[in-house]
């Protein structure tokens, strides 16, 4: 499959993998995973006019409006034939406005991955989770434990369990998700750009059925 013009959205709840297929997409394709998170640091770090803009609602403590985030993510995006979103739109809101930029760029979206996981099966991901402060490496109580218990397998030192993925925050944050995120699935199974992808197979099945959905997809623009 060619990298050139494959424009992609990664829709899932927080520990439905989005984040490690994405790196194998960008590691095998040279397509971008771009995060709105890090132009939004970019933005504000250099002093943009945007990003000045925005550090004034941050400052304050409100969410940047969207179409300060659709402004900056047109700035991005203009230069760009392929990248993987993951993490933008949030909302049905965002999702419209995002739509509306592609159109006067020129470059539709090639397809939105859904990743379907089990409500179960996600807290135990994310419960799970361990992390070296230092080095931001992270391990897992089930699926991929550490050697010895509590420390690093190289650099020796503690690993520590977030507060973010304690059961409780991490219930809150699936509660979020479905609230305000998942509404996003029926709006763009409405577009005929929605493929399902079963998140709970193991990493590389998500990942070949991934390159296989995406693959027929262009083909069939193509043609």
């Amino acid at each position: 499959m060619s990298q050139a013009g494959v424009r992609l959205v990664f829709l899932g709840a927080p520990g439905a993998g989005k984040g490690t297929q994405a790196k194998a997409f960008q590691e095998k394709f040279s397509v971008p995973q771009i995060s709105t998170g890090d132009i939004l640091r970019t933005n504000v770090a250099k002093g943009t006019p945007l990003g000045l803009k925005a550090k004034s609602f941050m400052d304050a403590g409100d969410l940047v409006p969207d179409d300060l985030i659709i402004a900056m993510m047109e700035s991005e995006l203009g230069g760009r034939d392929s990248y993987i979103l993951d993490g933008f739109p949030r909302t049905v809101a965002q999702a419209e406005a995002l739509d509306a930029l592609l159109t006067r760029l020129g470059h539709p979206l090639t397809a939105v991955v859904q990743f379907d996981c089990d409500r179960e099966a996600l807290i135990a991901r994310l419960t799970g989770r361990w992390t070296n402060p230092r080095t931001g490496r992270t391990y897992h109580s089930e699926f991929n434990p550490p050697r010895v218990a509590g420390i690093d397998d190289d650099a020796g030192g503690p690993i520590v369990q977030r507060k973010d993925d304690s059961r409780e925050v991490v219930a809150e944050r699936l509660a979020t998700y479905d609230e305000k995120t998942a509404p996003l699935v029926a709006y763009y199974e409405g577009t005929g750009l929605l493929v399902r992808i079963d998140a709970l197979k193991p990493i590389d099945e998500v990942t070949a059925e991934i390159f296989a959905a995406i693959e027929a997809r262009t083909k069939a623009v193509r043609t």
